[in-house]
């Protein structure tokens, strides 16, 4: 296995401990067997760390201009949202959306290869310097971490129409072979290529993205080969990946050329379909974060839904297999849980048999697509009516 030397488009990478934290939710680590569902509750969306220099008040504000853009980014899941009037307006007052904040500070280690390592001070006479005991090799990065009210969002971006995109989010697995001058060919893995693997997770870290990568065993090198992943064989891609119960499957290709160029494509397989798209940049990270700046906008395109009351559906559920006061009070929690519900009334109960009426901030389509993410509620397909706001389900937890 060989692997291609990206040093010359690694930027420089930092990851604070609260980000690794939520790395850890938002990135999965190689999954072994069938995994029948990895739709993933996103956290911290309403949450952003940002960078500061010290703990003035013009610091702080600036800190919160930024940290509220990062926030409805993510929550909206469109980079668009932050040129509307009502949302530009509420960043040069984000502090009024602010719920908590507090300061932080970490060690980063400082590479002093390529500088000297002693400092230089004044000497005890005019125009004459002296050398110093080394310089620290670490230091210190303050940070401030940013809560802001999750209603006062959502109030702000209902009143601006614009979609927020629920927490529990479709996941994306992602298969990636690379192609050197010459002409060899190997699949991406963390040993192989970390700054790739780096590079994907800092953009699901800052968009709220589930992603997964194989963990390339022997079954997955089995099921696929490096040029079978290259000539993007969409059937094959597509058994290969059952094993993990990804939502989506984005996989892609792509080659180095004598003169640094990188030229790609990408294909992207959600709800059975495929779609194909081309890949070319001379730097790493753009030409990585391009297709999924794509996917990231088309998923929350199809889940993202306006909290509006004008929009308001009701729908009936029934659902079947609920067996006792436990399996009862876990659904309930359950479908409050769902970011599309805005409520919910008793409608009927009979033996193992219960019945409710949503009320939705959207439509009946929008919420089997949402129940479809997860494995409790498994849709009993003869009585399944979307059209007629009924859907029909059994209770599996």
């Amino acid at each position: 296995m060989f692997a291609i030397n990206f040093q010359n488009w690694r930027s420089c990478l930092s990851i604070t401990r609260s980000s690794l934290l939520l790395v850890s939710v938002l990135v999965l680590p190689p999954l072994v067997g069938v995994q029948l569902s990895v739709a993933l509750q996103v956290t911290g969306l309403y949450s952003q760390q940002v960078r500061v220099s010290n703990e003035s008040n013009a610091e702080r504000t600036r800190a919160f201009h930024e940290a509220l853009a990062a926030v409805i980014v993510k929550v909206t899941g469109d980079r668009d949202a932050l040129q509307h009037p009502t949302i530009e307006r509420a960043l040069d007052n984000a502090r009024n959306y602010v719920e908590a904040m507090s300061y932080d500070s970490v060690s980063i280690a400082v590479d002093t290869s390529t500088t000297a390592a002693t400092a230089v001070e004044p000497g005890p006479e005019p125009g004459v310097v002296s050398f110093s005991a080394s310089l620290p090799d670490t230091i210190e990065q303050r940070y401030i971490d940013v809560d802001f009210s999750t209603k006062l969002i959502d109030e702000l971006l209902a009143g601006a129409n614009i979609p927020v995109w629920d927490s529990n989010r479709p996941s994306v697995l992602i298969w990636m072979v690379l192609q050197n001058e010459n002409g060899e060919r190997s699949l991406l893995t963390a040993d192989s290529n970390p700054e790739i693997i780096q590079m994907m997770q800092d953009f699901a870290l800052v968009r709220g993205l589930p992603i997964i990568f194989p963990v390339l065993d022997f079954e997955d090198r089995q099921n696929l080969s490096a040029d079978i992943l290259w000539a993007l064989d969409e059937t094959t891609i597509g058994n290969a990946s059952a094993r993990y119960g990804a939502d989506s499957v984005l996989s892609g290709r792509l080659h180095v050329t004598a003169s640094s160029e990188l030229v790609g494509l990408w294909q992207f397989i959600f709800q059975q379909q495929a779609e194909t798209f081309y890949g070319f940049d001379t730097d790493l990270q753009s030409y990585l974060h391009a297709p999924l700046e794509r996917i990231t906008a088309e998923l929350a395109g199809f889940f993202a839904i306006v909290p509006e009351f004008s929009n308001q559906q009701s729908v009936r559920l029934r659902i079947e297999g609920i067996k006792n006061l436990t399996a009862y009070s876990a659904l309930l929690g359950y479908v409050g849980n769902l970011g599309l519900v805005e409520s919910v009334t008793m409608a009927g109960l009979d033996g193992e048999r219960l019945e409710l009426d949503l009320g939705l901030l959207g439509d009946a389509q929008q919420l089997f697509e949402l129940i479809a993410l997860d494995r409790d509620l498994l849709p009993i397909e003869s009585s399944l009516n979307v059209d007629q706001a009924f859907l029909h389900y059994r209770w599996t937890r």
